[in-house]
């Protein structure tokens, strides 16, 4: 949610960052010192060739000048304040990110960092409270402990005891030590944290999309392949938790099978022809529209297509999965914006919706988005129906396709402050 208005500021900062006296640069591009002084003031616009000539002089792209920070980052750090309900300059976060972008980077990752880390808090709180595994694992280790004890207290007790009884005493000792180290290993290895060797991933769903990061989304090996060359799949990606490994695999039967109905080259070539259109798209292979928003989401980004992100909500509103794109990202913990399309379909089960997604502020992102809710799993008589909502999102665009529909990404930070479905005030004044 760049600030077109502060072109001035940025190039004032950027001045006096490469320790550029105002005087020179006005020579260096022809004004005088007082035109450049009310630039960066902010009492003159400033465009076109002049604004190419001072960007080139201070060594960025004028388009850094023009749009200051990327609204992503701006979003990211925006949210850092207030999930921690800081007392910050909210006003000055892109005054922030365009100055000290390395900075503003890591402030960022390291709010995801806690967040990240709040949520292994509350997933082990879980555990400790609601898991039967961890309950009877904890019951088994106490039991051990409490017969040893037993054990123990009857030796030492000053009672004479025969040799037999002694024997028998110590062997119970020995078969319960050997039962607490057993039942104390399993504990530990149910609990164990990743190794520090590598990324820490606090939930399942996080370390497949991690993986999946590295790839782009793309699985070349997985192209042509069947249940038969899965399992190597799987171990390839090298994922730590039997619980990723088990998403992962649920994941790769999906692509396969996305993959064999719609084949890469043939599928890559219609998708060009048909203008990325997924009714058209799904008329032509034969497949459902589900489908389809998938294996758009999964053509290699190296090949000329648009970029295109992808986000799978339940009923709930929580994300089941999320490949996100420059400038559209979704929260994983806590509420997102309703009013996105992914969301409103679950409004109208089976209804394809197409929408064009604008983010709040003059430049920030425009997404093309294709929604649609549709069953999940078996159905059957007196059994609940389960929907799961699927939304590609295409950037670069034309203008028009759809009807636009303004959205954000939290409300916390979201500046539509008359926004019928605000349901928090913004922290952004």
């Amino acid at each position: 949610m760049a600030n077109v208005g502060l072109t001035g500021s940025r190039i004032r900062e950027r001045r006096l960052d490469v320790g550029l006296r105002q005087a020179d640069l006005a020579k260096s591009v022809g004004i005088s010192p007082s035109y450049l002084n009310l630039i960066e003031h902010n009492r003159r616009r400033i465009a076109g060739k002049l604004l190419s000539q001072i960007a080139q002089c201070l060594e960025v792209s004028a388009d850094q000048l023009s749009r200051g920070a990327d609204s992503a980052l701006l979003d990211r750090l925006r949210t850092a304040a207030a999930d921690m309900q800081a007392t910050v300059e909210m006003s000055r976060t892109e005054e922030m990110a365009g100055r000290y972008p390395g900075w503003s980077n890591l402030i960022a990752a390291q709010a995801h960092r806690l967040s990240s880390l709040e949520e292994r808090v509350q997933i082990l709180t879980d555990r400790i409270t609601y898991d039967p595994e961890l309950a009877g694992s904890l019951h088994e280790v106490i039991s051990a402990v409490t017969a040893i004890r037993s054990a123990a207290s009857i030796l030492v007790g000053g009672e004479t005891l025969d040799a037999d009884w002694q024997g028998r005493f110590h062997k119970n000792i020995y078969d319960d030590s050997i039962r607490l180290a057993a039942s104390s290993e399993a504990l530990i290895g149910y609990l164990d944290a990743p190794d520090a060797d590598g990324p820490a991933h606090f939930a399942p769903m996080d370390e497949v999309e991690s993986y999946l990061s590295e790839t782009h989304f793309h699985l070349a090996d997985a192209e042509g392949t069947g249940p038969a060359e899965s399992a190597a799949l799987v171990a390839q990606a090298k994922l730590r938790s039997p619980a990723a490994r088990a998403l992962f695999a649920q994941y790769l039967e999906n692509y396969q099978a996305d993959a064999a109905l719609m084949p890469l080259d043939a599928f890559a070539t219609a998708a060009r022809a048909c203008a990325y259109d997924p009714i058209a798209l799904a008329a032509r292979f034969g497949a459902a529209l589900p489908q389809v928003l998938r294996r758009l989401a999964t053509l290699p980004s190296d090949a000329s297509h648009p970029e295109m992100g992808l986000a799978v909500a339940d009923a709930s509103g929580a994300l089941l999965f999320l490949k996100p794109i420059d400038g559209f990202a979704m929260p994983r913990a806590g509420a997102g914006c309703p009013l996105w399309p992914v969301f409103s379909a679950f409004s109208t089960p089976g209804q394809p919706i197409r929408a064009e997604a604008r983010l709040p502020g003059a430049n920030a992102p425009r997404f093309l988005c294709y929604a649609i809710a549709s069953p999940f799993g078996s159905v059957g008589f007196d059994a609940p129906q389960v929907l799961r909502a699927t939304m590609l999102v295409v950037s670069d665009q034309p203008a028009g396709i759809a009807k636009e529909t303004h959205v954000g990404v939290a409300c916390r930070i979201c500046t539509r402050t008359t926004c019928l479905a605000r349901r928090e005030p913004t922290t952004i004044v």
